[in-house]
């Protein structure tokens, strides 16, 4: 006996667009938060400031200059496009409010922090 041709399956190539529509769309949120990791970060003059490291919604800073305020850690809220400094030694020592991403040519991105007047320094991945 021969087994009948199924009239609801896809075909295979159908059955890959479908997962890879499904992942993609999945994944996105993810792809909008690519700030999570180690950042080396310069200020304004192009000097080495310090790392900048941010993993779940707390952030860590170590600057290059031996007891700066600045250093230390303290809490974020993350948004699509960057995120936001709550409290911490980064938020009361230099002000920086937020750290948005933004395209970088040689690393692909990169993190801008920002205060309330003006951009203090810009972080690559490290």
């Amino acid at each position: 006996m021969k087994a009948g041709e199924r009239t609801c399956t896809l075909s295979a190539m159908r059955r890959i667009a479908l997962i890879a529509v499904v992942t993609a769309l999945t994944a996105s949120p993810a792809f909008a938060q690519n700030f999570t990791g180690n950042w080396a970060c310069r200020d304004a003059t192009t000097a080495k400031a310090g790392i900048l490291t941010i993993y779940g919604l707390v952030y860590g800073f170590a600057s290059t200059v031996v007891g700066d305020p600045s250093s230390g850690t303290g809490t974020i809220t993350a948004y699509q496009d960057g995120v936001s400094f709550d409290d911490g030694n980064l938020r009361a020592a230099r002000a920086i409010q937020a750290g948005r991403i933004i395209p970088d040519p040689t690393y692909g991105t990169a993190i801008q922090l920002e205060t309330a007047d003006a951009i203090v320094m810009l972080c690559t991945p490290r």
